[in-house]
C-alpha cells in the first residue's frame, strides 16, 4: 500500500449562482499579465452549452485524455506518427477562435470627445492586435443559455439525443440550466504531466497539487493538447504554458484559494484524502461503466490503523492524517457517495468532485 495525500475539492452544484466573483478573483491575482488575457483559469459555465474552450469535452475534436489500448491506456492526443505528422502543427489543440479574442474599450473616448449632440461610445479593441473588432465570443459568451441556438443546442453531451429531444430541452416550460465552475482538477493521472516533452509538469508529493515548472517548460504545448478539460494554456509572451496552481502561495500559509475565499454562494469545499498510489494505473484501467466506483475505491479510510501505519511511512505527517479524518471531501465523496468526477471517461481520475444539481422535477416531488 502506497498512501499518498492529495488536497481534494467539491464543488456543490446546486448552491451555485453563475456570479463569476470566483473568476474575477483569480484573474485579478494571477491572469491579469500581458499574455495571459485569454486566460481563465477558473471559468464558470452554464449547461447545457459548448463551454470554454468551445467544445472542449469533444475529445473526437481535441484528442484529450487517455484511451485503452492494446490492454492499457494511452495518450489520445500523442502517438508515434502522430508526433512526426503533427511535429510543427498541432491539429487538435484549441485556437483563439476556439477560446475568444481578448478585447478592451477605447474609455478615453468617453472622456476625451468634443461636444455634440451625440453620447460617445466606447469602441472595442482587440488585446492582440489593437484594432478595432466585432466581439463575438467570450469565456461566458452563453451565459444563462444567451445564444442557445448556437451554444446550448451544440453541447456534446446531448449528442446522444434525437432532434426532437433536443427541441423539447428548450420549450420555455421545460427549460432548465445549471452552472459549471471549473478549475484544474489536479488529477492523480493528469495526462498534461505525462504528455510534456521537458518534463516541466509535476505533481507535488506533498499535496498532489499538478504545477509546471516555468524554467524547464520549452513551450511545446503538448500538455494543452493532451489535457481533456482544457485547463492548461500557452502564454504568447513568455512562450510557457501556464494553469491553475491550487493558489499553493495562499495554501502554504493557512489561506484558502482565491475562488473558494471569494465565493458568494459557499458551493465549494477543500480537504484532505489518503489514497494508494499503486492502483492508480489499474483503476485508469478500468471498463468505462466501472470507474466511478473504481476511482473511489482508491480513497483510503483516513481512520484505518493500517492506513494510518503506511501513510506515516510514506512520510505523511499526523497533522494531514488529522486534516484527513475531519475531511468534507472524504464525507461528500466516499461517505455519502454524492459527489462524482468530471467526465470520469476520461481516465485521468480527478480530485475536483462535483455535487450533481436536482433537477426541478425531484425538487418539487412531494413525498407520495
Amino acid at each position: 500500500m502506497n498512501v499518498r495525500s492529495q488536497i481534494s475539492m467539491v464543488f456543490h452544484l446546486d448552491k451555485c449562482i453563475g456570479c463569476h466573483t470566483c473568476s474575477i478573483a483569480c484573474k485579478n491575482i494571477w491572469t491579469d499579465r500581458k499574455g495571459t488575457e485569454y486566460m481563465w483559469w477558473n471559468n464558470v459555465e452554464t449547461k447545457p452549452g459548448t463551454g470554454y474552450p468551445t467544445k472542449w469535452e469533444d475529445q473526437e475534436k481535441y484528442r484529450g485524455g487517455w484511451e485503452k489500448k492494446n490492454g492499457s491506456i494511452k495518450l489520445k492526443s500523442i502517438s508515434k506518427s502522430r508526433t512526426v505528422t503533427d511535429i510543427f502543427h498541432n491539429p487538435s489543440m484549441p485556437s483563439m477562435d476556439d477560446y475568444y479574442e481578448p478585447w478592451t474599450y477605447k474609455y478615453e473616448d468617453l472622456f476625451n470627445s468634443p461636444e455634440g449632440s451625440d453620447q460617445p461610445t466606447a469602441i472595442p479593441i482587440s488585446m492582440v492586435t489593437g484594432e478595432y473588432i466585432n466581439v463575438e465570443a467570450g469565456p461566458n459568451w452563453d451565459d444563462d443559455l444567451g445564444g442557445s441556438p448556437v451554444y446550448a443546442e451544440n453541447d456534446p453531451n446531448l449528442q446522444g439525443l434525437t432532434a426532437e429531444q433536443r427541441q423539447q430541452l428548450f420549450a420555455i416550460e421545460r427549460l432548465v440550466f445549471f452552472y459549471f465552475p471549473r478549475i484544474c482538477n489536479h488529477c492523480l493521472n493528469p495526462a498534461c504531466v505525462a504528455s510534456c516533452p521537458s518534463g516541466a509538469l509535476y505533481k507535488r508529493g506533498e499535496d498532489g497539487v499538478v504545477l509546471i515548472d516555468q524554467k524547464r517548460c520549452r513551450g511545446w504545448r503538448q500538455c494543452i493538447a493532451a489535457c481533456p478539460y482544457k485547463k492548461s494554456f500557452y502564454n504568447w509572451s513568455t512562450g510557457k504554458s501556464e494553469k491553475c496552481i491550487l493558489c499553493f502561495p495562499r495554501l502554504e500559509t493557512g489561506q484558502a484559494p482565491a475562488c473558494f475565499h471569494s465565493c458568494v454562494g459557499r458551493i465549494r469545499y477543500l480537504g484532505v484524502l489518503l489514497y494508494d498510489a499503486d492502483k492508480i494505473e489499474e483503476i485508469a484501467n478500468s471498463p468505462n461503466e466501472s470507474l466511478i466506483d473504481a476511482h473511489r475505491s482508491m480513497i483510503l479510510n483516513p481512520n484505518d490503523p493500517e492506513v494510518i501505519k503506511y501513510a506515516r511511512l510514506n512520510g505523511v505527517h499526523d497533522s494531514v492524517i488529522e486534516s484527513a479524518q475531519i475531511s468534507p471531501i472524504y464525507k461528500f465523496v466516499k461517505e455519502w457517495k454524492i459527489a462524482l468526477p468530471p467526465h470520469i471517461e476520461f481516465r485521468t481520475l480527478p480530485m475536483l468532485f462535483y455535487v450533481p444539481p436536482m433537477s426541478p422535477v425531484m425538487a418539487n416531488k412531494n413525498d407520495d
